[in-house]
């Protein structure tokens, strides 16, 4: 395999193998924000010579490029784990408890103990295992951004599996997240099993489905026509 290239993506691991760890995690969640939908988190520990070129936040990746990093992170890395809260988890225990619970979870599944965890957010309490909490980890670790591609992906795919199943909502397109097609979509058909009825909006729906079909059918006209864009990530 290529030898790994010196960047600004793999500082913190080179740093920590100078150190004298050998197996460092990286641990990212996907879907937090999203209306519906599993949270996904997934941890990975990438090979110390593993060839990063070109790999970034899973959010800056071409959905194609996504797809070819997780079928080489899936081929070479030492360790894969992936772990999942489903809506009504995370609407019984809260997103914060549910995503700091799932990115432990992951981590402690691995195959492969790891030396060393970086993490995307915040460690959950009692981690026993070195670790340090990243802002915007994917985007300056490498082990970080490897998880958040794998995430994503099988989020992605689940999203699309939904989406054979609810074709009314759109989850190929927006993934779950609040869109203005999205929003409409639910003033129009009400929720489904799998959307988060703890999260904004939502509950606004249960409370007062006439307010909420009020607000949300006219943004999906102005999509229409071009007036209102989609953001549609965490």
């Amino acid at each position: 395999m290529a030898a790994r290239a010196v960047t600004d993506l793999d500082r913190y691991e080179r740093e920590l193998y100078s150190a004298g760890f050998s197996l460092v995690a990286g641990a990212d969640e996907a879907g937090r924000g999203a209306l519906a939908g599993p949270l996904v988190a997934a941890a990975v520990i990438l090979p110390r010579h593993f060839a990063i070129d070109g790999l970034n936040d899973s959010k800056q990746l071409t959905p194609l490029q996504r797809d070819e990093w997780f079928a080489r992170i899936r081929a070479g890395a030492i360790a894969v784990s992936v772990c999942k809260a489903f809506p009504r988890r995370i609407d019984h225990r809260g997103l914060h408890v549910s995503n700091k619970s799932l990115l432990g979870k992951v981590v402690l599944r691995l195959p492969t103990t790891p030396d060393f965890v970086l993490m995307d957010g915040f460690a959950p309490k009692l981690f026993r295992l070195p670790h340090v909490s990243i802002k915007k980890g994917d985007a300056v670790s490498s082990s970080v951004a490897a998880a958040s591609v794998i995430a994503k992906v099988t989020r992605d795919r689940m999203m699309e599996r939904y989406h054979r199943r609810f074709p009314q909502y759109g989850f190929d397109r927006h993934r779950g997240y609040g869109t203005a097609s999205h929003r409409a979509a639910i003033a129009r058909f009400g929720p489904s099993p799998i959307h988060r009825m703890s999260f904004k909006g939502m509950d606004l729906f249960e409370h007062d489905p006439d307010l909420y079909r009020q607000l949300y059918l006219r943004d999906d006209l102005l999509v229409r026509y071009g007036v209102l864009e989609e953001p549609c990530e965490d």
